[in-house]
């Protein structure tokens, strides 16, 4: 495991976080009374909420995979969150075991359980890095100690960029990908969810409000906004959609019956 540029904070309890909030809706135990009662609170306003969670995980579980069998044996995962069984590097290392995955977050309590994520295939590597997605140099830098990337890798921010915001607000979320994207060699992925408005607006509107009132910036997208994450580069089928219709799985269809999912999900190639 690679350490961070300055030692980790210590984990606030007082505070929820969006982890551990996820963690909660997930079905997890890494979580603190904080979280679980902004978790019932958004829950109470948009009752996608647990849907959408359980429904970008396995986005996230089909897109590896996809990755993995079109000969992708890199990835760099950024905001890993709370690790939850099957992680990426288990669905990676399950398809090619000499796969090498990086895990990059910044949250205290991901780095404690950093060990959780590091247990591999014995052919691969799994390694996780403390550091900001805010901070591209930082993390592309230790990435680079396990990673080639001269070679392809698989870029993923699973349900991140809804806590990134534009310029205007400080984090130039599209500058900061492109940033990520530039030094990815051709033939690399981008794996990409985001929460939207454009279903569920009230409810997603009430949801994004709480975590802004707890302290959590937060920024659903539109299909034209979230798209732009993947300007100049080859979109793969089919397309941006709702995460449980990217080549859904026997789950997928069988989830779809519970109802919506607000969040997009899109995956494309560098050309």
């Amino acid at each position: 495991m690679s350490g961070s540029e300055s030692a980790p904070s210590p984990i606030d309890t007082s505070r929820p976080h969006p982890a551990r909030v996820y963690d909660w809706w997930l079905g997890g135990k890494d979580n603190y009374p904080v979280d679980e009662e902004l978790a019932r609170k958004i829950l109470a306003a948009d009752g996608t909420a647990v849907r959408g969670a359980r429904a970008n995980r396995r986005f996230m579980h089909r897109a590896t995979r996809a990755a993995s069998e079109a000969g992708i044996r890199q990835f760099l995962d950024i905001g890993t969150g709370i690790p939850t069984e099957p992680n990426l590097h288990q669905v990676a290392q399950a398809v090619a075991p000499e796969s090498k995955v990086v895990y990059a977050d910044n949250d205290p309590i991901v780095l404690r359980h950093a060990e959780a994520l590091l247990h591999g295939s014995a052919e691969g590597t799994t390694d996780y890095v403390h550091a900001d997605v805010r901070d591209p140099e930082t993390i592309l830098r230790l990435a680079g100690e396990f990673l080639d990337f001269a070679q392809p890798v698989a870029l993923s921010l699973v349900a991140l960029t809804h806590y990134l915001g534009d310029a205007a607000d400080g984090d130039d979320v599209y500058g900061l990908l492109k940033r990520y994207v530039e030094v990815l060699a051709p033939g690399s992925w981008l794996v990409l969810s985001q929460v939207t408005s454009d279903i569920s607006t009230e409810g997603v509107q009430k949801a994004a409000e709480h975590f802004r009132r707890s302290g959590t910036p937060f920024y659903p997208r539109s299909l034209t906004e979230f798209s732009r994450f993947f300007d100049g580069l080859e979109l793969l089928g089919p397309g941006v959609i709702p995460v449980y219709g990217w080549r859904p799985e026997a789950e997928d269809v069988a989830a779809q019956a519970e109802g919506i999912v607000p969040v997009y999900g899109g995956v494309a190639r560098k050309p």
